[in-house]
């Protein structure tokens, strides 16, 4: 039940930290205010070559209060990586039929990034949790949503860019199921972290009521 679980628990937070922290002392700053904030889900990007190390890290200090996945994970090779190294989530901003067979073999969620509605579909077909609405959001804006759930209105949504606390409201009033978020969730201090953490929160809590 791990891929149900964490699927839900990532519906149920809203949104996510998208991290690219060199180090894990930096890691744990962001983990401790997202989790005071109320928004305890990170994604460590590959973008670093450590992300494994630092994902390691924050399961072994936080545990069950932190959900952590990899993020810019482009093949299976790294997908496994990830996994090993405790990811509970991947996402990428492609799509790969090998890393949603690496993920479905170990029960992991997978939001692969994709850009047309056919492209989105075989990800489904292939087990995919979300699809990462990326890099088209920054063209569509917070219609994104409408886009693809026009046609298929079931489409578990993720996105990323262009998402602000402003406009937060839309796109969950659009349809997008989870909302990621770099900036806001991991420049500052602790403090400043749960700060927008917070106002993340409430504002998804109020639109899905």
């Amino acid at each position: 039940m791990k891929k149900v679980n964490v699927t839900k628990r990532l519906y149920d937070v809203g949104a996510l930290a998208i991290v690219r922290a060199e180090t894990l002392e930096r890691a744990c700053e962001i983990a401790d205010g997202c989790i005071e904030g109320g928004v305890p889900v990170m994604e460590m990007s590959y973008t670093l070559n450590n992300a494994g190390d630092i994902i390691e890290g924050l399961v072994k200090k936080y545990g069950d209060s932190l959900c952590v996945g990899a993020g810019t994970v482009l093949d299976s090779e790294t997908a496994r990586h990830a996994i090993l190294k405790g990811a509970e989530f991947i996402i990428a901003p492609n799509y790969s039929e090998d890393v949603a067979k690496i993920c479905n073999r170990y029960q992991i969620p997978y939001a692969p990034g994709c850009t047309s509605l056919t492209e989105a579909v075989e990800a489904l077909s292939n087990g995919a949790a979300f699809i990462k609405a990326f890099p088209i959001s920054d063209f569509y804006g917070a219609n994104l949503a409408k886009v693809f759930k026009t046609p298929i209105p079931e489409m578990p949504l993720l996105a990323s860019g262009g998402i602000t606390i402003d406009n937060l409201g839309t796109w969950i009033n659009n349809g997008v199921d989870v909302c990621g978020f770099g900036g806001l969730l991991t420049k500052g201090t602790s403090q400043d972290i749960a700060r927008n953490a917070s106002l993340i929160r409430s504002t998804i809590d109020s639109h899905r009521k």
